[in-house]
């Protein structure tokens, strides 16, 4: 038998320490639990304690890492480790460096009794508001390994959901990249060979060739000028995009724009109700739900109409009134929000809501997919062709002549 010094947290997250004698620590954590207490540290009496070295941090911490992080914690907690000895074999074990130097430190503030929750508070790049809101509802509840792996399980969900928007653009932005490129090269070096060979002959030029020497010669001569206006333009997009009145306008432009506008749309009524339902079946307050969620919307003309939500709330209002005057949201969705406001499975119905639209966003990106492909090669055959045209009209022009 050996006596073991444990730090624990009740159901009504009061901090508890003690001592307990017992055979091993499998043994002290369950009769931890049959004092209903969390353990979040256990240490053997005149034993070392382990003590973490601190990585570097570098680099970003992806959904991925994200993911897997929770959901091996979660099957941790589940399995009764100590929240302490979780987060310090996570720790030692995760590949990504600011992740696992973050963990580390997660151990020593939960170790010198902080909540997880608050914990997490020192590293918001990592741990966003939701992630945050979701932990601390599962600790005051006591089921942070459910929690966990719902949160898992919903990071998986949203990386399933970026992955299927990316893909779809991957193959036409390609495309893009490659027809830019070739123009580039037949108008700067390739036309100008023709250019020359056409004076040398002497006589009038067809109209087509004159406008595409022209062009090729402006290329020629102001080609960094070039590169640099559009570098420009795209920084200036950018840092327009980023005061409050560019992005309102180009988030409504991008609404409206046909195809993607509606992929936009039902990509983001996928992630609010997925999200919501999430929040909401974790025990956290609809106000505080909503709040969160529209910090996520990614569109700011869709976060404005979740915070109207939000204030009709806290009106005495339903949800889906503001809902469906924003007319952002399709009525469909308006509807069975509704309908869950008035059966009081709001969070079920967001969930079923979420499942179809992400079904949707799959039709849609299959159907973007579908326009753009023959679209940009039309448009990639249409402008090479013009071209190729516009050198060998003179050549034919002179062929006729010699015949």
């Amino acid at each position: 038998m050996a006596t073991f010094a444990y730090v624990g947290r009740t159901q009504q997250g009061i901090l508890r320490k003690g001592e307990l004698t017992a055979k091993n620590r499998d043994e002290v954590v369950a009769l931890l639990r049959k004092q209903k207490i969390l353990p979040t540290s256990i240490r053997e009496k005149g034993g070392a304690e382990r003590v973490l070295s601190m990585p570097k941090f570098g680099g970003g911490v992806s959904d991925r890492d994200l993911a897997i992080f929770t959901r091996q914690f979660s099957t941790m907690i589940d399995a009764g480790l100590p929240l302490v000895q979780c987060l310090e074999i996570l720790a030692s074990q995760t590949e990504n460096k600011s992740l696992s130097a973050a963990v580390a430190q997660l151990r020593l503030d939960v170790e010198a009794g902080s909540t997880y929750a608050d914990a997490l508070k020192k590293h918001p790049k990592i741990f966003d508001d939701l992630y945050r809101s979701l932990v601390a509802a599962g600790e005051a509840g006591g089921i942070l390994d459910t929690i966990l792996n719902r949160l898992s399980k919903h990071i998986e969900k949203t990386m399933a959901l970026k992955g299927k928007i990316k893909s779809a653009m991957v193959y036409p932005s390609v495309i893009v990249v490659v027809a830019v490129l070739v123009v580039s090269i037949l108008l700067v070096w390739v036309i100008p060979i023709f250019a020359q060979m056409f004076t040398d002959f002497g006589g009038a030029l067809p109209a087509m060739t004159q406008m595409v020497i022209g062009l090729s010669n402006f290329m020629k001569h102001n080609i960094i000028w070039f590169i640099i206006g559009v570098a420009g333009l795209v920084i200036g997009i950018k840092k327009w995009y980023g005061t409050a009145n560019g992005r309102s306008i180009i988030d409504a432009v991008l609404l409206k724009a046909p195809v993607v506008g509606d992929l936009i749309r039902k990509s983001a009524v996928a992630k609010f109700t997925r999200t919501l339902g999430t929040l909401i079946s974790s025990g956290v307050p609809i106000l505080d739900g909503l709040s969160i969620v529209s910090k996520t919307a990614g569109n700011v003309v869709i976060e404005r109409a979740i915070l109207t939500a939000r204030q009709s709330i806290s009106e005495g209002k339903t949800v889906s009134e503001p809902l469906a005057a924003s007319k952002v949201f399709p009525p469909m969705v308006v509807q069975m929000i509704a309908v869950g406001e008035t059966t009081g499975a709001l969070d079920a119905m967001l969930g079923k809501i979420a499942d179809f639209y992400d079904e949707e966003v799959d039709a849609g990106v299959d159907k973007l997919t579908a326009l753009l492909e023959p679209a940009l090669m039309v448009f990639l055959g249409v402008v090479i062709g013009f071209l190729v045209i516009a050198m060998y009209l003179p050549i034919f022009k002179m062929a006729a002549a010699i015949g």
